[in-house]
């Protein structure tokens, strides 16, 4: 049976400098875990060939499909604030781009696939709870709506992979509109490598922001652009309870997609302060810490175009402040609007983000689960009868019952009736995230048991994230403790 991947590479076409060609290493006895079939069929590829034997070799790693030119790409990156002028594509090779049916350009990316130049004494190799996490959870972002690379397939490497302990090896199979991160810029800055840092700009705005490439000013349209994506995805990540986790430069990428999901996880009770990451141990990358930090990392990506902007620095810089000075009211507007949303609210008026504001605060008092709350808040706008559920949510209900006269009263404003409104707050507050306590049962069962039912039972239910499916409430039940002391692990 013929590979069939039309490959159509490009980033292969820069100059060598962006990337080393490496080939992955084989594994012992590829077994294919999960084929994400309707992405295939996206893609414009054939899902029973890539379930096939031959398939299943070239999504482990075992052998290219025609037309496949891996490479591993290079970028650097600040990590926790600290820089590193080389990190890299130390356990991942970009096997290469194809147009899906809609004609968008997508990167196929192996991840797990084995040493590279820039592996920094790692083995290169990925376990199977970082994969199905990584896999799980991203694929649930997009059902939620949310920019974000996405899981095309899972394969069991029948070996083990050092980490605290011995455990079973994984690859993902990643698509993404590219890899191209803010850390990819920052590596020929580091190296006052103008012609490269001018190719690379020129790659991104033909890739992904064509518009701005005939703006008067083309590198500082890509700025604003790239910050305005960011403004308007991080918004997002913080509407539906999301904490990336480890936001550094080399894991911000400039198509705007959420990338890299290592030590991520969904809120219960909510916080701002809240940290599941335990290598953030100073919370640089708690929930409520997100929006500055995009904006700490645009401003890095701002630093290494500034040769681009402008011959004179001191114009340069300028050109940058002007550029990320739409992220504020970008993010404000992208945030508000949907905490509007989330409340029933169509229209904006002046003392909506303090309503959303105080609910807000009184939830973090209250430790109040996100999700259900906000879940909860759609069924109350339909019956007051309804207000119990969320009223057993807070440590003093009164809390609530206060707050509640004033966006009823708001709500009164409103048009539409309330079965409407209703509708509308289910199709934007989720029913079902990934729980953390659900994911590492998912896990533990894979790794121990190598029982996969779980992980499809849950990534079937996350699939209609808004849809109430009586018959797996569970599902959405909060954990005992609203997660306090929850802690999530790198994965490399």
């Amino acid at each position: 049976m013929k590979p069939q991947i039309p490959f159509d590479n490009s980033y292969a076409r820069l100059p060598d400098r962006f990337f080393a060609r490496t080939q992955p290493t084989p594994v012992a006895e590829p077994q294919l875990i999960r084929l994400n079939r309707a992405l295939a069929m996206t893609l414009g590829l054939d899902p029973d060939w890539l379930a096939s034997p031959e398939g299943t070799e070239i999504l482990a790693g075992n052998r290219l499909a025609e037309g496949s030119e891996p490479i591993a790409t290079a970028y650097a990156g600040h990590q926790f604030g600290n820089f590193v002028p080389q990190l890299g594509d130390g356990r991942a090779l970009l096997l290469g781009e194809i147009l899906d049916r809609d004609g968008q350009r997508r990167d196929i990316q192996l991840k797990g696939s084995g040493p590279t130049p820039f592996s920094r004494r790692g083995d290169g190799r990925a376990a199977l709870g970082p994969v199905l996490r990584e896999y799980l959870v991203s694929e649930a972002m997009a059902a939620l709506g949310i920019p974000t690379t996405r899981a095309l397939a899972a394969v069991a490497t029948g070996e083990r992979v050092v980490r605290e302990t011995l455990l079973p090896g994984a690859v993902l199979t990643r698509i993404a509109a590219s890899h191209i991160r803010v850390g990819t810029f920052q590596f020929f800055a580091a190296r006052d490598d103008i012609a490269g840092l001018r190719a690379l700009a020129d790659h991104v705005l033909d890739r992904h922001y064509p518009q701005a490439r005939a703006a008067e000013k083309p590198y500082r349209a890509l700025l604003a652009d790239v910050a305005a994506r960011q403004a308007d995805l991080v918004a997002r990540w913080l509407l539906v309870g999301f904490i990336h986790g480890v936001m550094n430069t080399d894991n911000m990428s400039v198509a705007g997609e959420t990338i890299d999901y290592g030590p991520c996880a969904f809120m219960d009770a909510y916080h701002p302060r809240t940290v599941f990451s335990s290598i953030d141990r100073h919370a640089r990358y708690a929930y409520g810490a997100q929006p500055q930090i995009a904006l700490w990392n645009l401003s890095r990506l701002a630093e290494a175009l500034l040769p681009l902007l402008d011959p004179d620095e001191s114009r340069a810089v300028t050109e940058a402040e002007e550029a990320l000075g739409s992220f504020g009211p970008r993010f404000e507007a992208a945030f508000h609007g949907g905490l509007n949303r989330k409340l029933g609210l169509a229209t904006m008026q002046e003392g909506d983000p303090a309503l959303a504001g105080d609910l807000l605060k009184l939830m973090a008092e209250n430790q109040a689960d996100f999700t259900l709350t906000f879940r909860n808040l759609s069924r109350a706008c339909e019956a007051a009868e309804a207000d119990e559920a969320v009223r057993s949510l807070f440590v003093d209900p009164t809390a609530y019952d206060r707050w509640a006269v004033r966006w009823r009263q708001r709500q009164a404003e409103e048009p539409g009736d309330a079965s409407s409104k209703a509708a509308a707050m289910r199709a934007v507050n989720p029913a079902f995230i990934p729980r953390n306590h659900r994911v590492e049962e998912m896990i533990e069962a894979a790794i121990e048991r190598a029982d996969f039912a779980p992980f499809e039972n849950l990534l079937a239910v996350l699939s209609r994230p808004y849809d109430d499916q009586p018959m797996h409430a569970h599902y959405a039940e909060a954990p005992k403790g609203g997660g306090i002391g929850y802690r999530t692990f790198c994965g490399t």
